[in-house]
């Protein structure tokens, strides 16, 4: 019956308990550590076996790679949650048969017969026959408790330890326990050899024993409990530490296709470049060819026709025409012939050159005629302190002083004057010239004062703000003022009118420009960070570049909509010109220029571009005029 319990109960309790591979309950589960499935030990050695020339194990259910050690599966770690889930399992089936297994023999005589009963008072296990003779002599045993042993089994009672004899008094029962000497002894022993010792009868001890034996148990579920929790929590961050960490590892593959997508493109753009030089030159060696080879079949035509032999039998206007057609001839063999320009053609391939991007880039880099440069070609000592500045003409700037009145316009020759056509004792820390010389100016209030070409006042550009003003125009006269909240405002050229207000979120902008698509450059100048940030009118923003702690940034545009950018590191004192072009909102470096030899003090700068070949650079008390050679 037993059995057939064990056959009944055993497909209902195992279903999550069968290993794989041999579809049989698991023996040492042990489980891959890349995804976490789990099989028999030994079967996972059978299959090691036909795959000894591999440094991994591939999951036979969902082919996951697991890298194997010098001692290939023995390292493995086995499940320890279905290993306990197994034990608890071979329990619950081998219950019954462990109890018939451990059944008591009879001690009441030497048979020993499996006991049926056991009586409390002789202490002893009874077979059938001596619960017979217990039962038949009742005079001699009719005041004894016999007990079954289905209802021992059943838990139904109780029958406590089994004392046994003392070995030295053979007729007294072991029912008494010396914690010293950690040994059951019986009355006699106690009175002989333990009379200071700490005793407890039978009965005592096992209590104790019991109790301390359930909390044991109980703690020891407790922990077992927490273990396997714990373990689950580490399943479950090792779960979470894979996530993270392909995660990690699709960004970066996402990255790397978007940068080699980027350098495809940049390598295909240099390419065509290289190939549109290749075929330019090309021509013109052609047409230079086609020219000489020409001026051969022209020559060789003529001198055909007066060298022919029959010259002497030709008619009388035949022969005027020879002399004509000598003279031609003549002339061209006169005409010197071109040597230089194939050569120069050479010489204008031979400059043509690859400058590689620098490490900060990723780009390949570009295609150049010559080494770009900077060339410092004139310095001009200011009266006073730079706060304004602003283009003129394409070879001079207008600068404006905080501690000074009135306006100089200054040359690249170094010659300056004084505008007189405005209040001689207005202070001007920030002004525009407009393409008619109308002139706007900021005179250290909220307000800006649009004046007309004579020196007469067109009108008043209030502002809510109270602390700076910035000034620029655009191509089409607009007047462009930004403050230091956050803004950047668009007037009419008359600056009547409001006509656009564009958010500068990425920082506070000092400085700005507008191309001719209506972009807005805006430069934090002397703020940290230092950032330049194109907009459009809508207030959409690029990517900013942004310099470092103590560097800042002062951008200009040029007539071609091309972006210089001026760092001026206070630290050093030093200042690195930069070229980008304009691609949508973004700025992409084209050439960093060499250094220059300048002598920069104070962080408040202006950089202003006047034509594609010329810069104006000021600060402090210096103006910088700057040939650019690309």
């Amino acid at each position: 019956m037993a059995e057939k319990a064990t056959e009944d109960k055993a497909p209902s309790s195992s279903h999550n308990l069968t290993c794989p591979l041999c579809l049989d309950i698991f023996d040492e589960a042990t489980i891959l550590t890349s995804c976490g499935h789990t099989f028999c030990r030994k079967c996972l050695r059978n299959y090691d076996l036909s795959h000894q020339d591999r440094d991994h194990m591939i999951c036979p259910l969902c082919r996951e790679i697991t890298k194997l050690s010098a001692n290939r599966v023995d390292d493995f770690l086995p499940n320890v949650t279905v290993n306990g889930l197994v034990d608890d399992y071979h329990v619950e089936c081998r219950g019954m048969n462990a109890v018939l297994e451990m059944r008591p023999k009879c001690t009441a005589c030497i048979s020993q017969r499996e006991a049926v009963s056991f009586c409390k008072t002789c202490n002893s296990y009874l077979c059938e026959q001596c619960l017979t003779c217990h039962q038949s002599l009742s005079l001699m045993f009719k005041a004894h408790e016999i007990v079954s042993m289905q209802d021992i089994i059943n838990g139904k009672v109780s029958i406590g330890h089994l004392s046994k004899k003392c070995f030295i008094h053979k007729q007294e029962n072991k029912d008494m326990f010396c914690e010293d000497c950690k040994v059951h002894v019986c009355f006699k022993c106690v009175i002989v050899g333990h009379q200071n010792h700490k005793i407890k009868n039978q009965a005592d001890f096992e209590q104790e024993l019991r109790l301390k034996v359930n909390d044991l148990v109980q703690r020891c579920a407790t922990k077992k409990s927490e273990l396997e929790k714990n373990i689950q929590f580490v399943e479950v961050q090792r779960h979470e530490v894979y996530t993270a960490v392909q995660k990690v590892l699709d960004d970066i593959s996402q990255a790397y296709s978007i940068k080699a997508k980027e350098l495809e493109e940049n390598h295909r753009n240099l390419i065509e470049q290289i190939n549109a030089v290749k075929r330019s030159f090309e021509d013109d060696l052609y047409v230079l060819k086609t020219k000489d080879q020409q001026k051969i079949n022209s020559i060789c035509s003529s001198i055909t026709l007066v060298a022919n032999d029959r010259l002497g039998r030709l008619e009388t206007d035949s022969l005027s025409a020879h002399p004509l057609l000598c003279e031609e001839l003549d002339a061209i063999l006169k005409e010197a012939t071109d040597h230089t320009s194939a050569a120069d053609i050479t010489k204008k391939a031979q400059e043509k050159w690859f400058r590689p991007a620098d490490g900060t880039r990723l780009e390949l880099g570009r295609i150049s005629e010559s080494d770009p440069k900077l060339q410092v070609i004139q310095c001009v000592d200011l009266r006073g302190m730079m706060y304004g500045m602003t283009q003129y003409s394409d070879y001079s700037v207008a600068i404006g002083y905080g501690d000074k009145h009135s306006i100089d316009v200054i040359d690249s020759a170094g010659y300056k004057y004084q505008c007189t056509n405005i209040l001689s004792k207005m202070k001007c820390l920030d002004l525009v010239f407009q393409q008619d010389r109308s002139l706007c100016i900021w005179p250290g209030n909220n307000q800006a004062h649009m004046y007309s070409p004579n020196g007469s006042t067109k009108s008043t550009i209030r502002m809510n703000s109270s602390g700076f003003l910035g000034l620029n125009r655009s191509p089409s006269d607009e007047i462009l003022i930004a403050t230091n909240e956050k803004q950047v405002y668009i007037y009419d050229p008359t600056g009547s009118t409001l006509k656009h207000t564009v958010p500068t979120t990425h920082n506070e902008t000092m400085q700005m420009s507008a191309t001719r698509s209506g972009l807005i450059v805006t430069s934090s100048c002397n703020t940290n960070p230092s950032v330049v940030t194109v907009y459009d009118r809508d207030g959409n923003a690029g990517k900013s570049l942004q310099a470092p702690f103590g560097v800042y940034l002062f951008a200009a545009l040029d007539e071609q909509d091309r972006v210089y950018v001026a760092s001026f590191d206070c630290k050093n004192g030093s200042v690195v010109i930069r070229l980008y072009d304009l691609h949508g909102l973004n700025l992409n470096e084209k050439v960093e220029f060499n250094a220059l030899n300048m002598t920069v003090c104070r962080n408040w700068c202006y950089l202003v571009s006047l034509s594609p070949d010329m810069l104006a650079f000021a600060c402090d008390k210096k103006l910088y005029f700057i040939k650019v050679s690309l």
